[in-house]
Formats: C-alpha cells, sequence, structure tokens
C-alpha cells in the first residue's frame, strides 16, 4: 500500500486562493509522479535489506540505513544513535559469540509518501532462527537523500 499526504492549504493561519491552490497543485502532481518510483525504490531498498541479512552481510543490511551519525535506531529501552554505533549493535546481537543471524522476512509492509523526500514504511520482522523465532514490528522513516532512499529513524519492537 502506498499513499502520499502532501501539506494541505487549509486550516488556521493558512492563506486562500490562487496561490495556496496552484500550490497544491503542484504538489499533488509532483507526489502522482514519483509515487511509483519510490514505491519501486522503497521496496527494493527493503528487500535487499532482507537478500542481504540472509546471506550474513550486515554492512549490506546497514546500506540502506543513512550513513550518518544522527541516524536514530530505537529498539526496546534502548535508543542507538549513529550508523557505525547500530552496526555495532548488530554485530553483538547477531554475529559475536555464537550468536546466529537467522533468516529474516518483512510482512505486513505498508509504505506511505509523505512528501517528495519522506516516506515512512511500517510492517513486521521476523527471524526463524534453531533456537526460536523472534519477530516483532517496525516502523521506519526514510529520506530520499544524493544516494537514493535511506532510513533515517527505525523504532523497532
Amino acid at each position: 500500500m502506498i499513499t502520499c499526504h502532501p501539506e494541505r492549504s487549509e486550516g488556521p493561519g493558512r492563506t486562500g486562493g490562487f496561490l495556496a491552490t496552484l500550490g497544491m497543485t503542484l504538489v499533488l502532481a509532483a507526489c502522482a509522479s514519483s509515487r511509483p518510483n519510490d514505491l519501486t525504490a522503497i521496496r527494493a531498498l527493503l528487500d535487499n535489506q532482507v537478500a542481504a541479512w540472509n546471506r550474513g552481510d550486515l554492512e549490506g543490511y546497514m546500506a540502506g540505513y543513512w550513513k550518518s551519525p544522527d541516524l536514530e535506531f530505537f529498539s526496546g529501552s534502548t535508543i542507538t544513535r549513529g550508523w557505525q554505533p547500530t552496526l555495532e549493535r548488530y554485530r553483538s546481537r547477531y554475529q559475536s559469540g555464537g550468536h546466529e543471524m537467522g533468516t529474516l522476512t518483512f510482512s505486513e509492509l505498508k509504505i506511505d509518501v509523505a512528501g517528495p523526500n519522506a516516506a515512512i514504511a511500517s510492517g513486521r520482522w521476523a527471524l526463524r532462527m534453531k533456537d526460536g523465532s523472534p519477530n516483532g514490528l517496525f516502523t521506519v522513516m526514510l529520506r530520499r537523500l544524493p544516494e537514493g532512499w535511506r532510513i533515517v529513524h527505525d523504532h523497532s519492537s
């Protein structure tokens, strides 16, 4: 599922008239023309993450994230900030001390394009492992950057 929510021109403190209508028309046109390409690009990013995870390639998995100290990853009661600390968190939980990565799947994906450079994706994640099947929900905020769509905030439970 994909939707687009451009800013609205109505409401308190907003001006109406020709310029507001023209602005809304331009935003809607930009949104409508980018939706199929954005959906494809964001879906490819998520599919590439799953493929990288399932071949044991954490760096490949992390390629879907914004390589910045401002990346945010929320999980349980833990907040991790930065691309490198997030990679290290994944390594310690899934590649060190006999831990296994398991097989990752995403399901019930919903992608909501919030504007020409912002989107939110949500769904379920599941790992199939020898000793269990952890699973949960996720919501990621994505931004269109010069290198393409990247996850800038991940909240997984």
